[in-house]
């Protein structure tokens, strides 16, 4: 992977392409250095280490690290997120959305655009819920015009990191969103390495968690790994014609099933899903309600750890089938094979073919959704035996890793583009 950076590196077309995605990360960090307006930063540090237990930190490891500084990123792009979950599973239910998904181009970009005002529009009720809910004393403001500049400021920076995201992904490398989370969870690694390494030398942690969640985390880097690059190939026969006097086809090929076809967006999914409740319970953080997510729906919860941990795994399973389906419609790739005088060996074209390509990727993609829910829940466990508050375990070494060998597929790809346009001139 290093040597692939590195050759990438010496193409000048990709090297401004990499430049590029660097700059707008290093922009996207120096915004996190930008605080809200009309908000008193000593409350809201009290408010963190009064509320160390909760699930305040679970939702500042995803803002990455922006929440308990409260800046123009604190909703992150998360809003966003939400937005494409919400319109992925209309585009399945509403007809009018699947036609217009199958649209090409142009549904695309209608759809991306719908999802762009429903992220505005999910941005602007966090922000309320944070401002007025949870920091509602740390509010310096007076008078309408200054409140509106609080939740404006954080609307904007949500906006300004869907705009640096879209951005990423059409003139630079990878997927500009997924580039974005992992820059902020990066961010707090040697933060947390330095705090937890003075928990054990201080006495209030033992040597041998800390050991344990290396451990943990090297073992999660070495299995996702092992599953992004881990693929079952279907052989495919092309039927010979004659065309003329010329004979096509009959060569033979294969169908490269991935066992983790989804990457890290099931676990990016999830989280986002999960967090919904803890996103309402700010609104009024001593409320009844607020209690009951803190106590029974919450990694930090002496309870809810375990109903938090159920419904991460089942959501991860199914984002995971989710994504796989739309990413590979067994139906057109039985459809398309057919047309182009295709086939898998012993199985009928048509039909059979989907139905068999169906049955597969469901065989290979179940036993890689069951390892990566377990894979992201096990350090929440370890975190409440040990009391060390580690962000660089589960869900975030797997979003890392997973961002990472994504990134290294697209520049491998573009590499491959490059040398075929190449060889063409």
């Amino acid at each position: 992977m290093l040597q692939t950076f590195r050759d990438a590196w010496k193409i000048p077309e990709i090297r401004k392409k990499m430049i590029f995605t660097l700059l707008m990360l290093l922009v996207y960090r120096v915004g996190s250095a930008i605080p809200v307006p009309f908000m008193n930063k000593a409350l809201i540090a009290e408010v963190f280490n009064r509320n160390q237990t909760n699930l305040l930190s679970f939702m500042d490891l995803m803002a990455g690290g922006n929440f308990s500084k409260y800046t123009i990123f604190a909703a992150n792009i998360y809003p966003y997120i939400t937005a494409s979950i919400v319109l992925q599973l209309l585009t399945v239910a509403l007809p009018s959305l699947e036609a217009l998904s199958k649209e090409g181009e142009i549904g695309r970009k209608k759809i991306a655009k719908y999802t762009r005002y429903l992220a505005v529009a999910l941005a602007l009720v966090q922000a309320i819920g944070y401002t007025f809910g949870i920091f509602r004393r740390a509010v310096t403001a007076v008078g309408p015009l200054e409140n509106a500049t609080i939740i404006l400021s954080i609307v904007a920076g949500t906006s300004f990191l869907i705009w640096i995201g879209e951005l990423i992904t059409e003139k630079g490398i990878g997927n500009g969103i997924s580039l974005i989370i992992f820059a902020g969870i990066v961010s707090r690694f040697p933060l947390d390495i330095i705090n937890s390494t003075k928990m054990v030398l201080a006495g209030r942690s033992s040597w041998v968690f800390l050991l344990l969640f290396v451990f943990v985390a090297l073992a999660i880097i070495v299995i996702v790994v092992a599953m992004n690059e881990g693929e079952r190939r279907i052989p495919v026969q092309y039927a010979k014609r004659v065309v003329g006097r010329k004979m096509y086809g009959g060569q033979s090929t294969h169908i490269p099933i991935k066992v983790l076809m989804s990457g890290v967006m099931p676990i990016i999914f999830a989280n986002s899903i999960v967090a919904i409740p803890a996103t309402i319970a700010t609104f009024k953080p001593s409320s009844s309600f607020a209690g009951f997510v803190t106590r029974w729906f919450s990694p930090q919860g002496g309870p809810g750890i375990w109903l938090y941990s159920i419904v991460t795994v089942l959501l991860i399973i199914f984002f995971t089938f989710f994504y796989t389906t739309i990413q590979f419609n067994t139906v057109e790739y039985s459809k398309n094979l057919q047309q182009n005088g295709g086939f898998i060996p012993g199985i009928r074209p048509g039909r059979s073919t989907s139905d068999y390509l169906n049955r597969t990727v469901n065989r290979l993609v179940f036993p890689g959704a069951i390892v990566l829910s377990f894979l992201a829940v096990i350090p929440y466990f370890l975190t409440k035996a040990s009391g060390m508050h580690f962000n660089f375990g589960g869900t975030s070494m797997i979003i890392v890793v997973g961002v990472i060998l994504e990134t290294a597929r697209i520049i491998e790809q573009q590499m491959l583009m490059r040398h075929y346009r190449g060889f063409l001139k």
